[in-house]
């Protein structure tokens, strides 16, 4: 198995339905059911709105320092089986403060866990665009007593609707923090979307950018400045961005010259972790060892905090 780094992955999405029974449980928090596998069989989604409607469903479970640190202990073991040497893990502080859990107990289990981990990690501090500019720098301002404790910001949850340029102002906050910058970004959005992501919000690297593709001008761009893009094929079919997995572009931007990474996004939900991912893409795409080589190498070389 080959290592890899992972750097499109939210630590909210990797809440398999057998730890969501076992936070409800020692929480008291009631489930419509306490089925794991009744709960596994809503993770069929038609676009992404109904995969967030269970997942926000899902997330109520997580209460205390104690179930963040006992999710991303799990995440990380999981990663490490998976070939995975460092990962670069989003977080939604604004999916947490809604629900009256303080932002500590939040950073305190995430932070506990990666000290205690297996292997390399580092924290990046999303904000849910459909809550807006005004929410996104509120959540950072409050954050920003744990500066020490993440590298960077991003911008997440359904894009269609909220493009990236509502939110300069507290992405140029973040940069004057000295905080690295991402965002989804070319996924439901098009090509547009990407472009305001590099232009307005400065970011240094691309979630998804699939729909990239379709403008020469800006795979040009993308490839000429080195651009990384993080690719997450498995989510991309769940959530119907492409008809099936032989259909994704995938191939074309290595053909391309881009700089892929491939990475499992919402791995609970979305059918497989990041070697699974791998595996796929050669099994179902085509990919040769050389290509999937070259993912994994360039997935360290576009990560911000790999100091392997």
């Amino acid at each position: 198995m080959r290592a890899k780094a992972e750097l499109h992955l939210h630590i909210e999405g990797t809440l398999e339905p057998e730890l969501v029974v076992e936070l409800a449980r020692r929480n008291g928090i009631a489930l419509p059911t306490f089925d794991v596998n009744a709960i596994r069989a809503r993770y069929d989604f038609a676009d992404l709105q109904s995969f967030l409607d269970v997942y926000y469903e899902n997330m109520a479970v997580l209460r205390t320092d104690r179930d963040f640190y006992d999710l991303t202990a799990a995440y990380l073991r999981r990663a490490e089986a998976q070939g995975v040497r460092h990962a670069e893990i989003f977080f939604d502080p604004q999916a947490h403060l809604s629900r009256g859990v303080p932002l500590d107990a939040v950073f305190a289990g995430l932070t506990g866990a990666i000290k205690d981990g297996p292997i390399s990690a580092a924290l990046i501090l999303c904000f849910l665009r459909d809550q807006g500019p005004d929410e996104a720098e509120r959540v950072l301002r409050a954050a920003l007593p744990f500066r020490d404790q993440f590298i960077g910001v991003g911008l997440d949850s359904a894009e269609v609707g909220h493009p990236p340029s509502l939110f300069r102002r507290v992405f140029d906050l973040a940069a004057a923090e000295g905080l690295r910058r991402v965002a989804h970004a070319g996924e439901e959005g098009g090509p547009d979307y990407v472009w305001e992501a590099l232009d307005i919000l400065r970011v240094e690297r691309i979630d998804h950018g699939i729909r990239a593709m379709e403008d020469p001008e800006l795979v040009a761009r993308l490839r000429d400045e080195r651009i990384p893009l993080t690719v997450c094929p498995l989510s991309n079919v769940r959530l119907r961005a492409v008809p099936s997995l032989r259909d994704h572009i995938l191939p074309a931007m290595l053909d391309e010259g881009l700089v892929v990474t491939v990475n499992s996004d919402d791995p609970a939900y979305f059918g497989g972790y990041v070697e699974d991912n791998y595996r796929a893409l050669r099994d179902e795409l085509g990919l040769t060892e050389e290509q999937l080589d070259r993912i994994a190498r360039d997935s360290f070389d576009a990560s911000f905090a790999y100091e392997g």
